[in-house]
Protein backbone atom coordinates (compact mmCIF):
# COMPACT_ATOMS: atom_id res chain seq x y z
CA UNK A 1 0.00 0.00 0.00
CA UNK A 2 1.28 3.57 -0.81
CA UNK A 3 0.25 7.01 0.60
CA UNK A 4 -1.78 7.34 -2.79
CA UNK A 5 -4.03 4.89 -1.85
CA UNK A 6 -5.14 6.62 1.85
CA UNK A 7 -7.56 9.20 1.99
CA UNK A 8 -6.12 12.29 3.32
CA UNK A 9 -7.97 13.76 6.36
CA UNK A 10 -5.76 16.64 7.18
CA UNK A 11 -7.20 20.31 7.21
CA UNK A 12 -3.53 21.71 7.45
CA UNK A 13 -0.93 19.57 6.66
CA UNK A 14 3.00 19.91 7.86
CA UNK A 15 1.81 21.86 10.69
CA UNK A 16 2.39 20.83 14.17
CA UNK A 17 -0.35 21.70 16.33
CA UNK A 18 -0.50 22.79 19.97
CA UNK A 19 -1.30 20.42 22.75
CA UNK A 20 -0.45 16.46 24.00
CA UNK A 21 0.51 14.42 20.62
CA UNK A 22 -2.21 12.27 19.45
CA UNK A 23 -2.46 9.51 16.54
CA UNK A 24 -4.69 12.90 15.51
CA UNK A 25 -1.78 15.25 15.32
CA UNK A 26 0.09 13.12 13.35
CA UNK A 27 -2.48 12.24 10.98
CA UNK A 28 -3.06 16.36 10.66
CA UNK A 29 0.14 16.90 9.95
CA UNK A 30 0.57 14.07 6.93
CA UNK A 31 -2.54 13.89 5.92
CA UNK A 32 -3.20 10.40 6.13
CA UNK A 33 -5.87 8.42 8.12
CA UNK A 34 -5.22 7.77 12.19
CA UNK A 35 -5.31 4.36 10.97
CA UNK A 36 -2.71 4.15 8.72
CA UNK A 37 -0.62 6.28 11.10
CA UNK A 38 -1.24 3.23 13.54
CA UNK A 39 -0.12 0.62 11.19
CA UNK A 40 3.20 3.36 10.50
CA UNK A 41 3.89 3.03 13.62
CA UNK A 42 4.03 -0.53 14.44
CA UNK A 43 5.79 -1.21 10.89
CA UNK A 44 3.11 -2.39 8.93
CA UNK A 45 4.50 -4.66 6.37
CA UNK A 46 1.75 -3.63 3.75
CA UNK A 47 2.57 -0.22 4.06
CA UNK A 48 5.08 1.43 2.03
CA UNK A 49 8.67 2.26 3.47
CA UNK A 50 8.64 5.40 3.32
CA UNK A 51 5.54 6.16 4.88
CA UNK A 52 6.32 4.11 7.51
CA UNK A 53 10.08 6.19 8.01
CA UNK A 54 7.87 9.36 7.55
CA UNK A 55 5.57 8.78 10.65
CA UNK A 56 7.75 7.35 12.54
CA UNK A 57 10.39 10.39 11.72
CA UNK A 58 7.34 12.96 12.66
CA UNK A 59 6.58 11.05 15.92
CA UNK A 60 9.86 11.53 17.08
CA UNK A 61 9.87 14.58 16.38
CA UNK A 62 7.14 15.47 18.39
CA UNK A 63 7.53 13.48 21.14
CA UNK A 64 4.68 10.96 20.57
CA UNK A 65 3.76 8.54 23.13
CA UNK A 66 1.28 5.58 22.85
CA UNK A 67 -1.51 5.79 25.15
CA UNK A 68 -0.60 2.42 27.17
CA UNK A 69 -3.88 2.22 29.21
CA UNK A 70 -5.84 2.55 26.03
CA UNK A 71 -3.02 0.15 24.01
CA UNK A 72 -3.37 -2.69 26.59
CA UNK A 73 -7.57 -2.34 25.99
CA UNK A 74 -7.28 -2.71 22.92
CA UNK A 75 -4.97 -5.13 22.49
CA UNK A 76 -4.00 -7.19 24.94
CA UNK A 77 -0.49 -5.93 24.85
CA UNK A 78 1.54 -3.51 26.28
CA UNK A 79 4.27 -3.52 24.11
CA UNK A 80 6.94 -3.64 27.21
CA UNK A 81 9.63 -5.72 27.71
CA UNK A 82 10.93 -5.96 31.27
CA UNK A 83 14.43 -6.67 32.37
CA UNK A 84 14.96 -8.11 35.83
CA UNK A 85 17.82 -6.86 36.98
CA UNK A 86 20.23 -7.03 40.59
CA UNK A 87 22.17 -4.28 41.99
CA UNK A 88 25.19 -5.85 42.03
CA UNK A 89 24.68 -6.81 37.96
CA UNK A 90 25.43 -3.49 37.29
CA UNK A 91 29.32 -4.00 38.70
CA UNK A 92 31.73 -3.72 35.32
CA UNK A 93 28.39 -3.01 33.18
CA UNK A 94 26.84 -6.31 33.01
CA UNK A 95 23.28 -4.49 33.27
CA UNK A 96 24.18 -1.62 31.16
CA UNK A 97 25.94 -3.92 28.23
CA UNK A 98 22.96 -6.09 28.33
CA UNK A 99 20.55 -3.32 27.97
CA UNK A 100 22.65 -1.98 24.83
CA UNK A 101 22.18 -5.59 23.19
CA UNK A 102 18.47 -4.88 23.92
CA UNK A 103 18.16 -2.15 23.06
CA UNK A 104 19.57 -2.90 19.44
CA UNK A 105 17.64 -5.87 19.29
CA UNK A 106 13.82 -3.42 19.95
CA UNK A 107 15.12 -0.96 17.57
CA UNK A 108 12.10 -0.57 14.60
CA UNK A 109 9.78 -2.26 16.79
CA UNK A 110 7.19 -1.15 19.34
CA UNK A 111 8.60 -2.47 22.11
CA UNK A 112 10.49 -0.72 25.06
CA UNK A 113 12.43 -1.63 27.94
CA UNK A 114 11.35 -1.65 31.34
CA UNK A 115 13.82 -2.43 33.99
CA UNK A 116 12.55 -3.84 37.42
CA UNK A 117 14.87 -3.82 39.76
CA UNK A 118 15.50 -7.25 42.22
CA UNK A 119 16.05 -6.06 45.45
CA UNK A 120 18.30 -7.78 47.84
CA UNK A 121 16.18 -8.57 50.92
CA UNK A 122 13.09 -9.93 47.99
CA UNK A 123 12.69 -13.65 47.08
CA UNK A 124 13.57 -13.91 43.02
CA UNK A 125 9.60 -14.96 42.24
CA UNK A 126 8.29 -11.09 43.96
CA UNK A 127 9.18 -9.03 40.46
CA UNK A 128 8.10 -11.58 38.57
CA UNK A 129 5.17 -12.77 40.02
CA UNK A 130 4.32 -8.81 39.91
CA UNK A 131 4.77 -8.80 35.96
CA UNK A 132 2.70 -11.33 35.25
CA UNK A 133 -0.15 -11.06 37.49
CA UNK A 134 -0.41 -7.40 37.39
CA UNK A 135 0.52 -7.70 33.04
CA UNK A 136 2.91 -5.24 33.53
CA UNK A 137 5.17 -6.80 30.19
CA UNK A 138 4.64 -8.96 27.41
CA UNK A 139 7.49 -10.43 28.42
CA UNK A 140 10.22 -11.17 30.72
CA UNK A 141 14.25 -11.73 30.51
CA UNK A 142 15.91 -12.36 34.05
CA UNK A 143 19.59 -13.85 35.03
CA UNK A 144 20.70 -15.84 38.16
CA UNK A 145 19.31 -19.12 36.77
CA UNK A 146 19.25 -22.36 38.95
CA UNK A 147 19.05 -25.66 37.80
CA UNK A 148 15.14 -26.13 38.98
CA UNK A 149 14.48 -22.25 39.10
CA UNK A 150 11.16 -21.55 40.22
CA UNK A 151 10.64 -18.93 38.26
CA UNK A 152 11.31 -20.73 35.22
CA UNK A 153 8.35 -23.29 36.34
CA UNK A 154 5.94 -20.53 37.54
CA UNK A 155 6.52 -18.68 33.67
CA UNK A 156 5.98 -21.92 31.81
CA UNK A 157 3.00 -22.65 33.87
CA UNK A 158 1.75 -19.07 33.31
CA UNK A 159 2.37 -19.65 29.38
CA UNK A 160 4.44 -16.42 29.73
CA UNK A 161 6.89 -15.50 27.13
CA UNK A 162 10.38 -15.12 28.32
CA UNK A 163 13.93 -15.99 28.20
CA UNK A 164 16.54 -17.06 30.88
CA UNK A 165 20.14 -15.57 31.18
CA UNK A 166 21.52 -19.10 32.12
CA UNK A 167 20.19 -23.24 31.51
CA UNK A 168 17.85 -24.89 33.84
CA UNK A 169 17.69 -28.66 34.21
CA UNK A 170 13.69 -28.90 33.89
CA UNK A 171 12.49 -30.90 30.88
CA UNK A 172 10.23 -28.15 29.34
CA UNK A 173 11.93 -26.60 26.69
CA UNK A 174 12.05 -23.05 26.93
CA UNK A 175 14.05 -19.74 25.55
CA UNK A 176 17.41 -18.84 26.96
CA UNK A 177 20.62 -17.35 26.16
CA UNK A 178 23.95 -18.91 27.80
CA UNK A 179 27.31 -18.32 27.90
CA UNK A 180 29.65 -21.84 27.42
CA UNK A 181 31.00 -21.46 31.04
CA UNK A 182 31.93 -25.16 31.29
CA UNK A 183 33.90 -24.84 27.79
CA UNK A 184 35.73 -22.07 29.73
CA UNK A 185 36.55 -23.53 32.44
CA UNK A 186 37.98 -26.40 30.61
CA UNK A 187 39.97 -24.58 28.30
CA UNK A 188 41.55 -22.04 30.90
CA UNK A 189 42.55 -25.14 32.91
CA UNK A 190 44.49 -26.57 30.24
CA UNK A 191 45.74 -23.19 29.49
CA UNK A 192 47.20 -22.90 33.58
CA UNK A 193 48.47 -26.83 32.71
CA UNK A 194 50.55 -25.40 29.56
CA UNK A 195 51.67 -22.70 31.34
CA UNK A 196 53.06 -25.03 34.39
CA UNK A 197 50.80 -25.18 37.42
CA UNK A 198 50.57 -28.21 39.04
CA UNK A 199 47.30 -26.90 40.90
CA UNK A 200 44.44 -24.85 40.19
CA UNK A 201 41.90 -22.94 42.07
CA UNK A 202 38.53 -20.95 41.34
CA UNK A 203 36.86 -18.94 43.09
CA UNK A 204 32.98 -19.94 42.14
CA UNK A 205 29.57 -18.09 41.69
CA UNK A 206 26.86 -19.19 44.41
CA UNK A 207 26.39 -23.09 45.13
CA UNK A 208 22.44 -22.66 43.82
CA UNK A 209 23.53 -21.45 40.38
CA UNK A 210 23.49 -23.78 37.51
CA UNK A 211 26.66 -22.32 35.93
CA UNK A 212 27.83 -22.97 38.90
CA UNK A 213 28.20 -27.07 38.25
CA UNK A 214 29.20 -25.88 34.55
CA UNK A 215 32.15 -24.25 35.94
CA UNK A 216 32.92 -27.21 38.09
CA UNK A 217 32.28 -30.23 35.38
CA UNK A 218 34.87 -28.27 33.44
CA UNK A 219 37.86 -27.67 35.64
CA UNK A 220 37.51 -31.23 36.53
CA UNK A 221 37.68 -32.67 32.82
CA UNK A 222 40.51 -30.13 32.15
CA UNK A 223 42.80 -31.26 35.19
CA UNK A 224 41.88 -34.91 34.84
CA UNK A 225 43.23 -34.46 30.89
CA UNK A 226 46.31 -33.05 31.80
CA UNK A 227 46.97 -34.93 35.30
CA UNK A 228 47.33 -31.55 37.60
CA UNK A 229 45.57 -31.00 40.95
CA UNK A 230 42.37 -29.03 41.33
CA UNK A 231 40.42 -27.33 44.27
CA UNK A 232 37.51 -25.62 44.57
CA UNK A 233 37.70 -21.93 46.85
CA UNK A 234 36.55 -22.48 50.55
CA UNK A 235 34.12 -19.63 52.23
CA UNK A 236 34.40 -17.70 49.38
CA UNK A 237 32.44 -16.81 46.37
CA UNK A 238 32.46 -14.32 43.77
CA UNK A 239 29.52 -12.30 45.39
CA UNK A 240 31.58 -12.05 48.61
CA UNK A 241 33.67 -9.06 49.30
CA UNK A 242 36.63 -8.14 47.44
CA UNK A 243 38.36 -8.01 50.42
CA UNK A 244 37.38 -11.66 51.41
CA UNK A 245 38.49 -12.58 48.63
CA UNK A 246 42.02 -11.24 48.74
CA UNK A 247 42.61 -12.47 52.44
CA UNK A 248 41.09 -15.81 51.60
CA UNK A 249 43.72 -15.80 48.26
CA UNK A 250 46.81 -14.67 51.41
CA UNK A 251 45.74 -17.57 53.86
CA UNK A 252 45.32 -20.19 51.27
CA UNK A 253 49.16 -19.54 49.88
CA UNK A 254 50.44 -19.70 53.04
CA UNK A 255 49.23 -23.38 53.60
CA UNK A 256 50.77 -26.31 52.15
CA UNK A 257 50.28 -27.24 48.64
CA UNK A 258 49.14 -23.65 47.22
CA UNK A 259 47.72 -23.16 44.45
CA UNK A 260 49.63 -21.52 41.54
CA UNK A 261 46.70 -20.60 38.66
CA UNK A 262 43.46 -19.38 39.60
CA UNK A 263 40.85 -19.39 37.15
CA UNK A 264 38.51 -16.48 37.71
CA UNK A 265 34.63 -16.32 37.02
CA UNK A 266 34.06 -12.39 36.79
CA UNK A 267 36.19 -9.45 36.67
CA UNK A 268 35.75 -8.19 39.91
CA UNK A 269 36.90 -11.04 41.84
CA UNK A 270 39.80 -12.02 39.52
CA UNK A 271 41.23 -8.14 40.54
CA UNK A 272 40.51 -9.82 44.35
CA UNK A 273 42.45 -12.85 43.83
CA UNK A 274 45.31 -10.90 42.04
CA UNK A 275 45.52 -8.56 44.72
CA UNK A 276 45.84 -11.26 47.14
CA UNK A 277 48.52 -13.09 44.79
CA UNK A 278 50.31 -9.81 44.58
CA UNK A 279 50.17 -9.60 48.76
CA UNK A 280 51.80 -12.52 48.75
CA UNK A 281 55.04 -11.66 46.92
CA UNK A 282 53.61 -13.51 43.74
CA UNK A 283 53.87 -11.70 40.28
CA UNK A 284 51.00 -12.66 37.93
CA UNK A 285 52.57 -13.96 34.42
CA UNK A 286 55.59 -15.12 36.02
CA UNK A 287 55.30 -16.87 39.50
CA UNK A 288 51.51 -17.69 39.79
CA UNK A 289 48.82 -17.56 36.79
CA UNK A 290 45.27 -16.00 35.82
CA UNK A 291 42.81 -17.20 33.68
CA UNK A 292 39.50 -14.78 33.98
CA UNK A 293 36.19 -13.87 32.12
CA UNK A 294 36.82 -10.09 30.68
CA UNK A 295 33.40 -8.22 29.93
CA UNK A 296 35.16 -4.58 29.82
CA UNK A 297 38.44 -3.40 28.37
CA UNK A 298 39.85 -1.92 32.06
CA UNK A 299 40.59 -5.21 33.02
CA UNK A 300 43.57 -4.79 30.82
CA UNK A 301 44.77 -2.10 32.11
CA UNK A 302 44.45 -3.28 35.40
CA UNK A 303 46.37 -6.14 35.28
CA UNK A 304 47.86 -6.74 31.84
CA UNK A 305 49.82 -10.02 33.25
CA UNK A 306 46.52 -12.25 33.50
CA UNK A 307 44.68 -14.23 30.44
CA UNK A 308 41.81 -13.32 29.40
CA UNK A 309 38.43 -14.79 27.46
CA UNK A 310 36.10 -12.28 26.20
CA UNK A 311 32.06 -12.89 27.76
CA UNK A 312 29.59 -10.62 25.27
CA UNK A 313 27.22 -9.65 27.25
CA UNK A 314 26.05 -6.82 24.59
CA UNK A 315 25.75 -9.88 22.30
CA UNK A 316 23.75 -11.64 24.91
CA UNK A 317 21.24 -9.05 25.04
CA UNK A 318 20.69 -9.04 21.64
CA UNK A 319 19.94 -12.87 21.82
CA UNK A 320 17.92 -12.40 24.73
CA UNK A 321 16.05 -9.41 23.10
CA UNK A 322 15.31 -11.40 19.44
CA UNK A 323 14.48 -14.60 21.30
CA UNK A 324 11.88 -12.73 23.23
CA UNK A 325 10.27 -11.25 20.59
CA UNK A 326 10.20 -14.24 18.61
CA UNK A 327 8.58 -16.02 22.17
CA UNK A 328 5.74 -12.85 22.34
CA UNK A 329 4.90 -13.54 18.56
CA UNK A 330 4.05 -17.02 19.40
CA UNK A 331 6.76 -19.13 17.42
CA UNK A 332 7.60 -22.51 18.74
CA UNK A 333 9.88 -22.59 21.74
CA UNK A 334 12.42 -24.92 19.74
CA UNK A 335 15.53 -23.36 18.73
CA UNK A 336 14.96 -20.37 21.03
CA UNK A 337 18.04 -20.86 22.39
CA UNK A 338 21.86 -19.36 21.99
CA UNK A 339 24.84 -20.40 23.73
CA UNK A 340 28.05 -17.96 23.07
CA UNK A 341 30.90 -20.37 22.56
CA UNK A 342 34.35 -18.61 24.08
CA UNK A 343 37.24 -17.68 21.79
CA UNK A 344 40.40 -18.52 23.33
CA UNK A 345 43.02 -16.25 22.17
CA UNK A 346 46.18 -16.16 24.33
CA UNK A 347 48.55 -13.22 24.48
CA UNK A 348 51.38 -15.05 23.58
Amino acid sequence: MSEDDVTPIARKRGVKPSGKPTLKTIATMTGLAVTTISRALNNAPELAQDTRDRVQKIAAEIGYLPDRAALRLKTGRTNVISLVLEPDEQIYGFGSSIVTGLTEAMRDTAYHLVIMPQFRNAQPMEPIRHIVRNRMADGVIFSKIEPFDERIRFLIDSDFPFVSHGRSSWPDRHAWVDFDNEAYAYGATRRLAQKGCKKVSIVLPDSALSYTEHLKNGIMRGAAETGIAYEFAADVNINSPTDAIRNYVVKRAKRPDAPDGYICASEISALAVIGGLTDTGMVVGKTAYVVAKQASPLFDQFQPGADTVHEDFANAGRHLGRLLLRQINSEESEGLSYLDEPKFEWKD
